[in-house]
């Protein structure tokens, strides 16, 4: 009997020790902050979306929000973990913990702010004017009368067509549409448009890639701001990406990646 008992004791011993082993390392109600440091990873969700998360002509991943996410986790101690989203499913993919966080030129759009925790912008994108240097247009003022060249379907042309930006559309001689923002480059340059409607993010790098003559004017059609979005009500992941910014701001590594970018410090990071 005693033999049965101690044989019933080591069983349940055993049963016990597996299921503690197979519980997660994190107990219900722990922040996410806990939860990726105990994972020892961040789970990056992000789109193809250059300059900010893509694949280059060689097949390497590389981009701004990329290299800025791999030294955020380096300060953090965390392997960042880059995933491919579907971006329209973006909050499922947090709520489920398919992805901790979203960083991949997210807006602060008052949806996200509803739908997600964020940082505070870390990156402001205009939709504005690009023009060559020796343009004597300086302010959107100065396109009445003028040929504008946009990317169809882009941010810009959206931005164009919206209601509050009616008397500027209606100034201009024509609106030339193009397949890529590269093409409408070439379509100002050659003289045929007079600017090109774009986001400044994609201007400067484009411009700095290219190594053009080109400059971005200061004026825009709306002000887009950029943040890391996470689970809805998690600060404290939240406060210690957004802290690890500010302490690469301060040591200079930020304003490194940005000028490789964009030929100077675009970010806002105070």
């Amino acid at each position: 009997m005693k033999k049965i008992l101690s044989i019933l004791l080591v069983i349940t011993m055993m049963i016990s020790l597996a299921a503690c082993g197979a519980q997660k390392t994190t107990k219900a109600g722990d922040s996410d902050l806990a939860y990726v440091k105990a994972n020892g990873k961040i789970i990056i969700g992000y789109t193809d979306y250059a300059p900010m998360n893509y694949y280059d002509e060689n097949g390497n991943f590389t981009g701004f929000d990329t290299e800025l996410a791999i030294i955020v986790c380096e300060k953090l101690g965390l392997k960042p973990e880059f995933v491919e989203i579907n971006w329209d499913t973006k909050e499922v993919e947090l709520n489920a913990k398919s992805i901790d966080c979203i960083w991949n030129g997210l807006s602060l759009t008052p949806k996200n702010q509803e739908n997600m925790t964020t940082t505070k912008p870390y990156m402001t994108n205009n939709i504005t004017l690009v023009v060559k240097s020796d343009s004597p247009i300086s302010k959107f003022e100065d396109m009445a009368g003028k040929s504008l060249a946009v990317q169809s379907g882009s941010a810009a042309e959206e931005t164009l067509d919206a209601d509050e930006n009616k008397v500027f559309k209606a100034s201009l001689k024509e609106v030339n549409g193009f397949d890529e923002y590269i093409t409408a480059m070439l379509d100002m340059e050659s003289g045929n448009s007079d600017a090109v409607l774009m986001d400044s993010v994609v201007a400067n790098y484009m411009i700095k890639d290219l190594g053009k003559n080109y400059k971005v004017l200061e004026g825009t059609l709306l002000e887009d701001n950029y943040v890391v979005g996470f689970r809805k009500g998690d600060e404290a992941l939240r406060d210690a990406v957004w802290n690890a910014l500010k302490e690469l701001k301060q040591e200079g590594r930020i304003a490194e990646i940005s000028s490789k970018w964009f030929g100077f410090d675009i970010t806002t990071i105070d």
